[in-house]
């Protein structure tokens, strides 16, 4: 199956994110696509909430009770995506991680760019806090862009010495905004799903004038003394292979304990595809199993 995943991407999607020029298109496109590719559970049970005092809106995944909160930042290159997109795929993990999640809807570029996605990703883990959820049972993760996002926010809460999370994840995070590793040029040709040659738009619909290194936008160059553990995905083909494993290098060098599952030729955020790609589900159950064991959630020191 992953073959076929990689072909339909290489065809289609590749070549079409490499001339869409129309914020609103892409963003109506893959809202389609994901109801086609990601498939929802029938028996979900979703609901919208708002978090923080700016009230950034929310969909709720409501999986378990009284149980760990995985919050989410849906991918999309800052641009497109939504909490719509990725449900499907956080009402999988959660079901297998005894988990409920939350997925913010937060402000996208180009008109709220930079740094309206950090602001509302740590005004949501704040109004996590202030209704009670305990920073102890909250599971930070993202994907892409999200899982930049993710990251991003877990430099913050450790900078501005908050309450850590539990752990985080990130399934083939963009961590790097000045797109210095070897990855994203070796693997232009070889990736299957994302352009290469649209990074320089990316960074200005985003950014604008923002320097590319700031930690708040770009993790691999933020401090995470304290931090919780941390899990992160890529696939041997992606141009961002290398923001994982400098990210894993960087994270281990400050003392966080990290996984890493780096994947043969699998596609972009693979785990999304999880209905239909093996490699995906064994992935979620991968990481099901890794948020179980972390310590402050296992009882452990």
């Amino acid at each position: 199956m992953r073959p076929l995943v990689n072909l339909g991407l290489r065809l289609m999607e590749k070549p079409y994110l490499a001339r869409v020029e129309d914020p609103a298109e892409i963003r109506e496109r893959f809202e389609r696509k994901a109801r086609f590719w990601f498939g929802m559970p029938r028996d979900a049970r979703l609901g919208w909430d708002r978090l923080g005092e700016s009230g950034v809106p929310a969909l709720w995944v409501h999986e378990a009770e009284s149980a760990p909160v995985i919050l989410y930042f849906h991918g999309g290159g800052y641009v497109f995506g939504s909490p719509r997109t990725h449900a499907a795929m956080l009402v999988r993990l959660a079901r297998l991680a005894g988990a409920s999640a939350c997925l913010p809807d937060y402000r996208l570029a180009p008109e709220h760019p930079f740094p309206a996605a950090i602001e509302d990703a740590r005004a949501c883990f704040d109004g996590l806090i202030t209704q009670g959820v305990a920073p102890g049972k909250v599971i930070i993760g993202g994907d892409s862009a999200g899982g930049g996002l993710a990251l991003a926010l877990l430099g913050e809460l450790c900078r501005t010495g908050a309450p850590m999370p539990a752990g985080a994840f990130a399934f083939s995070p963009l961590t790097d905004m000045t797109f210095s590793g070897d990855s994203f040029r070796a693997n232009a040709q070889a990736d299957p799903m994302l352009p290469a040659q649209r990074a320089a738009e990316l960074v200005g619909m985003y950014l604008r004038s923002a320097d590319p290194a700031d930690p708040r936008a770009s993790p691999l160059f933020a401090d995470f003394a304290g931090a919780p553990a941390v899990f992160l995905t890529a696939g041997t083909t992606e141009i961002l292979l290398d923001d994982t494993r400098r990210m894993a290098q960087r994270l281990r060098a400050q003392g966080v304990a990290v996984e890493v599952r780096i994947g043969d030729r699998l596609p972009h955020v693979w785990p999304l595809f999880a209905r239909i790609l093996p490699e995906g589900r064994a992935t979620m159950r991968d990481l099901a199993d890794w948020i179980t064991r972390l310590p402050a959630l296992s009882g452990g020191s």
